[in-house]
C-alpha cells in the first residue's frame, strides 16, 4: 500500500480535483491524507469526504513590499518545515499537489526529503506553485493542451464520480422533471458559479420570454450575489446554488457559463455544447480554458462586457432554433473532453515514484 500526500486547496478549483484523485487512490487500495490551510475551503471539504486533513499556515506571496514581505522568507521556511515533519512522521511515499498555498511548501518538502512528487495543473495558464514545481519533477498533469509547464501530459480533469459516470441520455427525464420541467422540452442551463455573474444573469433575464418562445425551458442557477428578479415565468426555474449538478448537466442541451476549468472540463467530458462567457479579472485563464473546445467547435465564446441582452439574443437565441448545430456542437465537445482525468492523473503519479514518469494521456 502507497500512502500519499496530497497537497492544494483555498478554492473548489483546486480541491475538487483533489478528492476526484484521492477516492481514486483509495479505490485501488492506497492511503490518501490531504495538506491545506485552516482557511481555505479545504477545512471543510475535505474532512467532510472523510479524509484526515494536515494544516500548515497560509502564506500569501507577496505582491508588494511590505511588513508581510519582510515576513515572508521565515514564514514560508516554517511551513516547508511543517510539511517536512508530516512527511517523515506519516510515513508519506508520495505526494501530489494541485496547486495553491499548501502546494509549494509540499513540492519544496518533498524535494529536500527524496519524496517523490507529481503536479497537477487545473488552469490553462498555471498558478504560481505548480510553476515552481514543475521545474524540480517529470510527473506533470495538466487539464488542456499546451499548457505551458516543462514534461506536461494532458491528462485532463480529475471529475468527481457523479460526474464522470452521468449518462446524461438515460437520465434526461428524470433529471427534467425534478426541477419541475416538462420532460419533452429542452433545457437552457445558465451558471456563473456560487456568486453569479451580474452580466450573464442580466443577459438571461432579459430574454426570458423570447427564450420561452423558442420552446426552451430555463434552469437559471443565478449565484448568491443575483440582483436580478426572478421572472416568475412557467417553464423557468431561478435558483441560487443546485445541490444536484448531475441532474441539471442531465436535464441540459445546452448551457451559458462561466468558463472555469472544472465547468469547462465537465461540460465538454459529457458533451453539453456551451456559450462561455469568460471571467474578465484575474490573470485571464478562463479564455484560454476554453481556447481548445471552441476551437474544436463545441463551443462558443463571447466577452463578458459586451455580453448585453441584446448580444444574447443575438449569439443565443439562433443556436436554441438550429437543433442541428446544437448536435455538431455536442459532438465537438465530446472529441475534446476527457472523462477518466482521475485516473489518468493516478498512473502519472504511480509512474513518477519509479522514475518513469511520461505515460501515455491515453493509456
Amino acid at each position: 500500500m502507497t500512502r500519499w500526500l496530497l497537497a492544494g486547496g483555498g478554492t473548489g478549483g483546486h480541491v475538487n480535483p483533489l478528492l476526484a484523485v484521492a477516492d481514486r487512490l483509495v479505490a485501488e487500495g492506497d492511503e490518501a491524507l490531504v495538506l491545506g490551510t485552516a482557511e481555505g475551503l479545504e477545512s471543510r471539504l475535505v474532512p467532510e469526504r472523510g479524509y484526515e486533513l494536515l494544516v500548515i499556515p497560509r502564506v500569501p506571496f507577496p505582491r508588494r513590499l511590505n511588513g508581510a514581505a519582510l515576513r515572508f522568507p521565515g514564514a514560508v521556511t516554517g511551513s516547508i518545515a511543517l510539511t517536512g515533519r508530516y512527511l517523515a512522521d506519516r510515513g508519506i511515499d508520495g505526494v501530489i499537489g494541485f496547486g495553491g498555498y499548501a502546494a509549494a511548501p509540499a513540492y519544496l518538502a518533498a524535494r529536500r526529503r527524496g519524496v517523490a512528487f507529481a503536479i497537477h495543473e487545473q488552469n490553462a495558464k498555471p498558478g504560481m506553485a505548480n510553476r515552481l514545481g514543475a521545474r524540480m519533477t517529470r510527473a506533470v498533469g495538466v487539464t488542456f493542451p499546451d499548457t505551458p509547464l516543462p514534461h506536461a501530459v494532458r491528462v485532463g480533469m480529475p471529475l468527481r464520480r457523479e460526474i464522470a459516470d452521468l449518462d446524461r441520455a438515460a437520465l434526461r427525464a428524470e433529471a427534467r422533471s425534478f426541477f419541475g420541467f416538462d420532460p419533452a422540452r429542452p433545457v437552457l442551463l445558465v451558471t456563473g458559479g456560487s456568486l453569479g455573474a451580474r452580466q450573464l444573469n442580466r443577459a438571461v433575464v432579459g430574454n426570458a420570454a423570447a427564450l420561452l418562445a423558442a420552446g426552451w425551458q430555463v434552469l437559471h442557477l443565478a449565484g448568491g450575489r443575483n440582483e436580478e428578479p426572478d421572472p416568475g415565468l412557467d417553464g423557468y426555474r431561478m435558483l441560487a446554488y443546485c445541490d444536484r449538478m448531475d441532474l441539471a448537466l442531465a436535464a441540459a442541451e445546452l448551457a451559458v457559463s462561466r468558463a472555469g476549468a472544472s465547468t469547462v472540463s465537465e461540460l465538454s467530458a459529457l458533451g453539453l455544447p456551451a456559450v462561455y462567457v469568460p471571467y474578465a479579472v484575474g490573470n485571464g485563464e478562463q479564455r484560454f480554458n476554453a481556447a481548445g473546445v471552441v476551437a474544436a467547435g463545441g463551443a462558443v465564446l463571447e466577452e463578458d462586457a459586451a455580453f448585453t441582452p441584446q448580444r444574447f439574443a443575438e449569439v443565443v437565441l439562433p443556436l436554441l432554433r438550429s437543433p442541428e448545430r446544437i448536435a455538431a456542437m455536442a459532438e465537438a465537445a465530446t472529441g475534446d473532453g476527457v472523462r477518466d482525468g482521475a485516473e489518468r492523473m493516478t498512473r502519472l503519479a504511480r509512474a513518477g515514484l519509479d522514475g518513469s514518469a511520461r505515460v501515455p494521456s491515453g493509456a
